[in-house]
């Protein structure tokens, strides 16, 4: 089902934070929302977008992007396309679908006066009224009315379908002319839909194409980020401009750290040693071991608080990635987790990557986990009171035939094959860890 509330539903004010409220908008990506002409009214107004259901997420002024002012003409058009002032990515952009099917049920979330907070209302795709679309309410009191304009026009959520955003509420029409929908006899809502705002706009063409973003992509990242038990090195292929490059750019803040490949090595170094507490004049001394001029410092190594993770935004596009490597391979010794970014595919410092990094950190994990499971395996026997001296070897015995599992995967004489090996092993001791309790 969808979501109660979402981020790409805007409230806008016009002129500054404390103007009136004027109507509606949608965030389409990090930087870019839409919302009707009228509403903004002049192509050079300063716009405020106000995220209405979600207040962790500051407000932001906005203004027409270039192309982006589209009044209304013979096509219909009364679009705004608005360029937000700072990027906003952790807010999650709207699901535009350019496909629309008279009879479908749908809503729109309005700002009426005495409605700042928000009222949703509900109909039907009726018939085309040019390029516009009819919204057919089930009640006069459903029809929408001045707050409205610019708000996104919401499919019904279903269990197999989520939210789509068709288009965009534009207008209202009563036969009798009244301001109040109810006071005439007959009164309809209208849409643009979101298929003709492509076509005036490539930047709304190429959000709402079927390529525009990865969502699987996306949640497998979510989790990484979101989960320490997940591989500490991941390395994936994005290539530039896809739809998985949007939405990599889009949870690039989830990170911790993000190097660029071609960026500065002491600048990475210094960036990621600023998230572990050195004792008095030691920071230094790590400074130069990560960057391959002294040795590493005598002792146990200072540890971050929490798994730092750091993204290396295009290794292919590093000049020289051996040293690059090396230094991420310190970062690992220090506890960083690592997501490395390929552009291209085979593309340069990828085998280096691979068996540098990638299969001895996962070695490394799956060691981990297993001793986890062996605490959380014999804990339980304990628990359960069935722990004597004729059970002592059985307590153990999944974490005993993992362990025999990543044997045989060590193993095993192709390197390349044991990385999927590793990586089903991997999946197995979290499903393992969750069952006994050990996450």
């Amino acid at each position: 089902m969808g979501d109660l509330r979402a981020d790409w539903r805007l409230r806008l004010r016009r002129g500054d934070a404390h103007g009136p409220v004027c109507g509606a908008g949608v965030l389409v990506d990090q930087r870019t929302a839409l919302t009707c002409a009228h509403v903004v009214r002049h192509p050079d107004a300063v716009m405020w977008l106000e995220f209405a259901e979600n207040g962790a997420l500051e407000p932001v002024a906005a203004r027409v992007m270039p192309g982006g002012w589209l009044p209304e003409g013979e096509h219909g058009e009364d679009v705004a396309v608005l360029r937000l002032d700072s990027p906003r990515p952790r807010a999650r952009p709207a699901p535009l679908d350019p496909v629309l099917r008279a009879g479908t049920e749908v809503y729109a979330t309005g700002y009426a006066e005495g409605f700042d907070d928000g009222m949703s209302l509900w109909g039907r795709i009726g018939g085309a009224s040019g390029e516009r679309v009819q919204l057919d309410a089930v009640t006069k009191a459903e029809v929408v009315r001045a707050g409205f304009s610019g708000a996104a026009v919401c499919t019904r959520p279903l269990e197999d379908r989520p939210v789509r955003v068709v288009g965009l509420v534009v207008s209202r029409r009563g036969d009798l002319g009244e301001v109040l929908p109810e006071n005439n006899r007959l009164a309809f809502s209208y849409l643009i839909p979101v298929d003709l705002i492509a076509r005036l706009s490539p930047l709304i063409r190429e959000l709402s194409g079927p390529d525009a973003w990865d969502h699987a992509f996306e949640e497998r990242l979510e989790r990484w980020f979101g989960d320490p038990d997940e591989d500490p090195v991941k390395i994936t292929v994005v290539p530039p401009g896809s739809g998985k490059d949007r939405s990599l750019r889009h949870l690039l803040h989830r990170a911790d750290v993000v190097h660029r490949g071609g960026d500065s090595r002491p600048h990475l170094a210094d960036h990621a040693l600023g998230r572990i507490s050195f004792p008095v004049g030691e920071y230094l001394a790590y400074w130069d071991w990560l960057l391959g001029t002294a040795r590493r410092p005598a002792g146990p190594a200072p540890a971050p608080a929490r798994p730092v993770t750091l993204v290396v935004d295009g290794l292919d596009e590093e000049p020289r990635p051996g040293p690059l490597l090396e230094l991420l391979l310190r970062l690992r010794e220090l506890g960083f987790r690592l997501l490395l970014v390929l552009r291209h595919e085979g593309g340069t410092g990828w085998n280096a990557a691979r068996d540098d990094l990638l299969r001895p950190a996962l070695f490394g994990h799956a060691d981990v986990l297993l001793g986890r499971l062996e605490q959380a395996e014999f804990g339980n026997a304990i628990r359960r009171d069935v722990v004597d001296s004729a059970s002592l070897d059985s307590v153990t015995e999944t974490a005993d035939l993992r362990r025999a599992e990543l044997r045989r995967i060590a193993a095993a004489p192709d390197p390349q094959r044991q990385l999927p090996m590793l990586r089903a092993l991997l999946r197995t001791l979290r499903g393992d860890l969750d069952r006994q309790g050990g996450r």
